[in-house]
């Protein structure tokens, strides 16, 4: 068998469901944006940039645009630093480092509706049995309804650690990737040098030397920030209660072309499209200011 033949032997099942399931819905519903697509995904009523108009105006979708890009501000730099620092504490025990690795990647591979469903059944499910409120009982606090859309909104406390626990350790196996690939002749010449352990070769040498792997990290955790789904939907659930800014823009856009409204094709693509395209804007801008 020729190499040309291997090759599309073995990549060729990959290109084809990347072809059918990615690109093509992609077109598609790039397409769909410019059409009234009402319980249609075959429109033919043509409206030009109506529908993107229409989302740009609708106060719910920018309210979850505007908080969802605070909610990145903040998850993206307290993921980085703390799966930054397990990575340093990781990579410098000698004994039993297989282990941690292990237990604080574990998590990674757990279903985000499983550890949804966790968070909000069992510790922090509101009641007073609940482990979060059992702690709290311990030091005489009143039982919290996390998840319920109150003043303050608790269910953010949820989330929030919901999603470091989910991803922390993936990206401090990237960091340790990244510390594993610096040279220790540049510790030893910083030593020579009377350069202390600690702050000062993680400022000069350990830092610079992560660049590359820092840039990664950020533009992976501002993609996956505005990609929340899953937490929201399952721990939330369908409550209509809760303000326009306690949803992502995934489920606002889910309950635009799903939702028992009507199936609204045409504006769900559009604020996908728009959503994308900020997705893109921010990610190109915060890579360039991270390399410079």
């Amino acid at each position: 068998m020729s190499n040309g033949r291997a090759f599309w032997l073995f990549v060729g099942p990959f290109a084809i469901g990347l072809l059918v399931f990615v690109y093509v819905p992609i077109g598609w519903s790039l397409l769909l944006s410019f059409f009234d697509a009402r319980n249609t995904v075959t429109p033919t009523e043509f409206v030009g940039l109506r529908n993107y108009a229409d989302m740009l105006t609708d106060q719910p979708f920018l309210s979850s645009l505007g908080t969802f890009s605070v909610f990145a501000a903040f998850i993206v730099p307290l993921t980085f630093v703390l799966a930054l620092a397990l990575a340093l504490l990781v990579n410098q025990i000698s004994f039993m480092q297989a282990f941690f690795r292990s237990v604080f990647f574990l998590p990674t591979a757990c279903s985000y509706v499983v550890a949804s469903l966790v968070w909000k059944l069992s510790i922090f499910n509101g009641v007073r049995f609940g482990l979060a409120n059992t702690v709290l009982g311990w030091f005489g606090a009143e039982p919290v309804a996390w998840t319920v859309s109150t003043s303050p909104p608790w269910y953010w406390l949820v989330l929030v650690t919901l999603r470091l626990w989910l991803q922390l350790g993936f990206y401090m196996i990237l960091f340790i990737a990244g510390l594993q690939r610096i040279p220790q002749h540049l510790y030893e010449a910083a030593w020579i040098d009377g350069a202390r352990p600690g702050w000062q070769t993680l400022r000069y040498i350990t830092l610079p030397q992560l660049r590359t792997t820092s840039v990664a990290v950020v533009l992976l955790l501002l993609v996956a920030a505005y990609q929340a789904f899953d937490e929201f939907y399952n721990v939330l659930g369908t409550d209509r209660g809760y303000p326009p800014f306690a949803r992502p823009p995934l489920i606002y856009l889910y309950y635009t072309a799903l939702g028992s409204g009507g199936q609204d094709f045409g504006h769900g693509s559009a604020g996908a499209v728009i959503l994308t395209l900020l997705i893109a804007g921010v990610t190109l801008l915060q890579g360039r200011v991270i390399t410079r």
